[in-house]
């Protein structure tokens, strides 16, 4: 499969998909197979910054036309979490941003969160409040 970085924006390949699936490098390709009608492209912000990737995505879909971009990477990776981040900073700056699906694999498995999810995910104190409401919740 093509890396991202490594994708011209405008690319034969990019041209013949209306969706577009951003995936972990490090995940087993198996996983992407219910991913057909997708442009899939790789990443790894192991090796390249989240600014060079969202540089590239920016590119790409203000030049193309996408229904939708999709994130598959491993749950509670450092490194993989970027990618999601990257994605929502990148719909902010674009004028007619595609759809957003959010996915990560846990034990196996593809399990979809929302943009919201996401969003609040940057945010440790607004994390830590819901963390202690929830604890406060278990104890009444």
């Amino acid at each position: 499969m093509p890396k991202l970085i490594n994708t011209n924006v405008r690319s034969s390949y990019l041209r013949s998909f209306r969706k577009i699936l951003l995936y972990g490098a490090c995940l087993d390709e198996k996983l992407l197979q219910e991913f057909d009608g997708y442009a899939k492209l790789s990443c790894c912000l192991e090796e390249e910054h989240a600014n060079m990737i969202g540089f590239k995505l920016a590119g790409i879909l203000t030049r193309g036309d996408y229904d939708e971009i999709a994130v598959l990477t491993v749950d509670g990776s450092l490194h993989c979490v970027q990618l999601h981040h990257t994605v929502e900073e990148v719909c902010k700056i674009v004028r007619n941003p595609p759809m957003r699906r959010y996915m990560v694999v846990e034990d196996g498995r593809i399990r979809e969160v929302s943009e919201e999810v996401v969003k609040i995910s940057r945010y440790l104190s607004k994390i830590s409040k819901l963390a202690c409401r929830s604890d406060e919740s278990r104890k009444a």
